[in-house]
């Protein structure tokens, strides 16, 4: 299961594509939906998307005085609590490949008067433009699916932290359970788009982010990859049955 191969095509969603063409596609997916990006989280799961990040935040170990990089963070909602935790001695970059996204997240966390230790980057998770060793903690919270290189992404990520920093994954996975698989298959592609639709108008958007899960790695797979992009004590928590997994590792 790989998302882009040696024959230069990736996927987007079922379909390949040129791989040079994808993150122009994945762009166009969140131009289209940014606005009402946290209203179909909401919806989509009916609001255990905040369960899933607050577990994140506590398993992280971030503290008062970490630096934190999160990455493709959309919307802000991991940089808000990770802010809020790192307080004034401590301070977050949020990061996003696509500029509308990354106008919601800084309209929300000014919004909810979250300035002074916060900055906003608009960066390719596959080549952060950030310094080598510079972060205590680096965070990917339903990004990493969108990304044409995961392998090249890993290895990114793992430049930018400390010695001895984590990496935390969160991403949507494969369910353990296969009733509870047929349950989710049932529930993503018969009700997800048609919400979409409903909310956003754009159906098209949501049958890709369904089809992308898809197509990411299974747990044991990205534990490996991360395994082989040099972290060290990697290991995931089932979270939902494994409807999501979160993968944290630490470089050394």
């Amino acid at each position: 299961m790989t998302e882009a191969n040696d024959s230069g095509r990736a996927n987007f969603g079922f379909r390949e594509v040129d791989e040079r063409d994808k993150a122009g596609l994945v762009g166009e997916v969140f131009h289209s939906v940014a606005s009402r990006y946290d209203v179909m989280n909401d919806l989509m799961s009916f609001g255990i998307h905040r369960v899933w990040k607050d577990y994140t935040l506590g398993i992280s170990g971030v503290r008062a005085g970490h630096r934190i990089l999160d990455v493709a963070g959309g919307s802000g909602d991991m940089a808000i609590r990770f802010a809020q935790r790192v307080g004034p001695t401590g301070h977050v970059v949020l990061s996003d490949i696509n500029s509308s996204m990354l106008a919601e997240g800084r309209r929300r966390l000014v919004d909810a008067g979250i300035v002074d230790n916060v900055s906003f980057l608009l960066t390719d998770a596959e080549n952060l433009s950030v310094a080598e060793d510079s972060f205590d903690r680096v965070c990917i919270a339903f990004g990493l699916r969108n990304v044409t290189r995961i392998d090249t992404a890993l290895a990114s990520m793992y430049r930018a932290l400390k010695p001895g920093g984590k990496l935390l994954v969160l991403e949507f996975s494969k369910p353990v359970s296969p009733a509870m698989n047929r349950i989710y298959d049932a529930y993503s592609f018969n009700v997800l788009p048609r919400l979409g639709q409903a909310v956003t108008g754009d159906a098209k958007s949501y049958q890709y982010l369904v089809e992308s899960i898809r197509k990411h790695p299974d747990q044991e797979e990205l534990k490996q990859r991360m395994l082989d992009a040099g972290f060290d004590k990697v290991d995931y928590h089932n979270l939902t049955g494994g409807v999501v997994a979160l993968h944290v590792g630490v470089k050394f």
